[in-house]
């Protein structure tokens, strides 16, 4: 399985790289105000897939982070469940012993 993922990445970087030599030349890219810049077409297109990945992480952060906050909250119920049930257990086991 190790030798099946190295041969898919190996694959995957060359597929990558021929795409970047084949698609090296200088695009112009304009904005507002004038503003311009010339890059290589690949360049362009990994910045801008860059962004989008940075820019979904972020729009999921929010979810993330309450979902987080959910899953501390039920495990710290689940504790004190837990923790309840155990005192309760010593008190039956206590008394019948008497």
């Amino acid at each position: 399985m190790r030798y099946l993922t190295w041969l898919l990445r190996i694959l995957l970087f060359v597929a990558l790289l021929g795409f970047a030599m084949k698609n090296n030349e200088i695009v112009t890219l304009r904005y507002l105000f004038g503003y311009e810049w010339q890059t290589p077409l690949v360049v362009a297109l990994f910045g801008f897939l860059v962004l989008g990945v940075v820019l979904g992480m972020l729009a999921m952060l929010d979810t993330v982070v309450r979902l987080r906050s959910d899953l501390a909250h039920a495990r710290a119920q689940a504790r004190s469940f837990q923790s309840g049930r155990s005192a309760e257990n010593q008190t039956d086991t206590s008394e019948h012993s008497s």
